[in-house]
């Protein structure tokens, strides 16, 4: 099924501010929030729309991105919640380390965002400069802080289990009054996640995560381009006790090629030609992403004429088409001549003077009435 328009989910238009785009957020988040529509799966996938496309349209440069390629581009970076605790633990970043959802849910939000999400990884991905034509798949190795299989997670030694923080009530939070005010902060003796562990577990060492190799499968859609960050939700570390992982953010970096230049989807090529070959026009031979292709040389081709070789470039993100390889003239003047060459020259200048150019006559008119002024 194809992803709607982030604008269309929200409701908003394309040049809404990021007041405009938080409060729409806000009204459809209460309203298809899970504890409000228990056991609804229509409302939770109407959550996670929203939570997605809010991802996207509150961070500048991932709207930009948005903006140039749609979806196509969702995923370097993009959004993408797998489940709703990882919308809660978002949010819990988003808005300066308390759910929004808080004060409108009371404890049912708060015990969700007790398992701590886990820290995003970064790697770069190295690709060849025609990598990009296709759809390419690369496996990378990365070592990160997994689930621990003994505890599954949660810190304790097998057969036991954690204890409600007793200074805390298990809520993760402690009150503080100070005459009419009163304050909330992270519980000291539990760190905030609302339990004790007595007895950890050995391999972990009580902390519910261990750390592991692991290979993961990346697949680059056809045009990417250098600099791009191709975001794997989902891949980074563990969340601590239980919580949902984080995400692997992989720098794309396209090594430079010999003889193309990249500009968006098209591609850029100087081509020499010999100087009897843009007089008298020829057809030539020339290198492109996918092969070999011919290309006519016009008769009397000028220095620095630029060719444009339709659909030879690299494919277009948003997926229309794909862009051009424009070829530009360098005309090649020969430092060593026959003499058989240089008589030919010479016979030619000759006929040069005989017969000036419309271009080269303009030119020495300007000139003479520069000089006679």
């Amino acid at each position: 099924m194809a992803k709607r328009d982030y604008y269309e989910v929200l409701g908003v238009a394309k040049n809404a501010g990021k007041a405009e785009i938080k409060k729409a957020y806000h009204k459809l988040a209460l309203k298809y929030h899970p504890d409000r529509n228990p056991g609804d799966a229509e409302a939770e996938g109407k959550f996670k729309e929203a939570a997605d496309a809010y991802s996207i349209l509150s961070d500048d440069d991932k709207r930009k991105q948005y903006d140039t390629y749609g979806h196509a581009g969702n995923g370097f970076p993009g959004g993408g919640f797998s489940n709703v605790e990882d919308i809660f633990s978002a949010f819990s970043e988003i808005f300066g380390g308390s759910s929004v959802f808080g004060d409108f849910f009371g404890g049912a939000a708060r015990s969700r965002s007790r398992g701590r999400r886990g820290a995003s990884l970064r790697c770069t991905i190295e690709l060849e400069f025609s990598d990009p034509v296709e759809n390419t798949q690369k496996t990378i190795t990365i070592r990160k802080a997994e689930t621990c299989d003994t505890c599954s997670g949660s810190g304790a030694k097998p057969g036991t289990k954690p204890d409600h923080c007793p200074q805390c009530n298990g809520a993760g939070v402690v009150m503080t009054s100070a005459g009419f005010f009163s304050m909330r902060s992270t519980c000291p003796r539990c760190a905030g996640r609302g339990e004790v562990i007595s007895d950890p577990c050995t391999p972990c060492g009580g902390t519910g995560r261990v750390l592991k190799d692991k290979e993961i499968a990346l697949k680059l859609p056809a045009g990417i381009e250098d600099g791009m960050t191709l975001r794997v939700g989902g891949e980074g570390e563990s969340g601590e006790n239980r919580g949902p992982a984080g995400d692997l953010l992989c720098d794309v970096h396209v090594k430079p090629h010999p003889l193309f230049k990249r500009a968006g989807a098209d591609v850029y090529l100087e081509l020499p030609v010999g100087f009897a070959q843009a007089a008298l026009g020829a057809k030539l031979e020339v290198p492109t992403l996918r092969g070999r292709a011919d290309l006519k040389v016009q008769r009397g081709t000028q220095a620095g004429t630029v060719t444009r070789m339709k659909g030879e470039g690299f494919p277009r993100l948003d997926g229309h088409g794909r862009g051009d390889q424009l070829v530009e003239i360098v005309i090649e003047v020969p430092q060593k001549l026959t003499k058989e060459q240089e008589k030919l020259l010479r016979e030619f200048a000759e006929t040069e003077e005989q017969n000036i150019s419309p271009e080269r006559k303009s030119f020495l008119d300007k000139v003479k009435k520069l000089i006679s002024k």
